[in-house]
């Protein structure tokens, strides 16, 4: 039998046996994203609804910056926050250095910018479309974002979702603030990196095929709201006829 068949067989044999240390390892890795995405998501999509409907001195230079962060790779983001979390930077005495917080963080400021850009794309889009209309009603700019953002909702599922796939596939910034502590801060991306160079090959290839399970999951769901989205997309009132009722 070939070291691939071998691998691959112990590995399912790990999953479907529910191996204690395999789930333990997935669990801490949903829950750091998850929680990661739900920050995130509270701080971009209230950003990038207001910056799709605000114009201010100094927009297109935000908006440059914003889309070059949206390239910034994770294993800069874990430096940063790296020198931010240690014991002599600015939030040293937080005392967050290798620990599910500073993962946690780390993701954060990794994924901000992403639901940010999207957010602003998507509501910006819908402004091109009713903002005349609502601007004509006398919606002011922190309503009109509002109204926008809430008709562009099922875009914006997608873009939470898109946000959550970031934030678990990525290795460099929890490997770099979490430390990959065994039982403490190892997540999936960290261990399969580990596992691999010690030779554990079948541990690495279950998680790594429960990785891609949750990738595939996300992406069908991302095409189930797209299609629900057609679907309803003609019963849906626009936002000037909610602000008008």
């Amino acid at each position: 039998m070939s070291t691939f068949s071998e691998s691959a067989t112990t590995a399912l044999a790990l999953i479907v046996s529910f191996d204690t240390g395999l789930w333990t390892v997935v669990g801490r890795s949903l829950a750091v994203s998850a929680t990661a995405c739900a920050i995130a998501c509270g701080v971009g999509l209230v950003a990038g609804a207001w910056l799709a409907v605000a114009r201010f001195a100094g927009r297109d230079a935000v908006l440059t910056v914003l889309n070059t962060l949206l390239a910034l790779p994770s294993v800069v983001v874990g430096l940063l926050v790296y020198l931010m979390l240690s014991r002599t930077g600015p939030l040293g005495f937080l005392g967050w250095m290798f620990s599910f917080k500073a993962m946690v963080l780390a993701q954060v400021v990794l994924v901000v910018p992403v639901v940010t850009a999207l957010t602003r794309q998507a509501v910006e889009d819908a402004e091109r479309s009713h903002g005349e209309q609502l601007r004509s009603l006398g919606a002011h700019t922190a309503l009109r974002g509002l109204l926008l953002a809430w008709d562009e909702r099922y875009a914006l599922l997608t873009v939470l979702i898109a946000s959550f796939g970031r934030a678990i596939s990525e290795v460099g910034a929890v490997m770099i603030v979490g430390g990959n502590i065994d039982g403490f801060t190892r997540v999936m991306t960290t261990a399969i990196a580990l596992e691999t160079s010690k030779g554990d090959l079948p541990l690495a290839l279950a998680l790594g095929l429960i990785l891609l399970a949750v990738v595939l999951l996300l992406n069908a769901l991302i095409s189930a709201l797209r299609r629900w989205r057609e679907r309803l997309d003609g019963g849906v009132a626009a936002p000037a006829a909610v602000l008008a009722s």
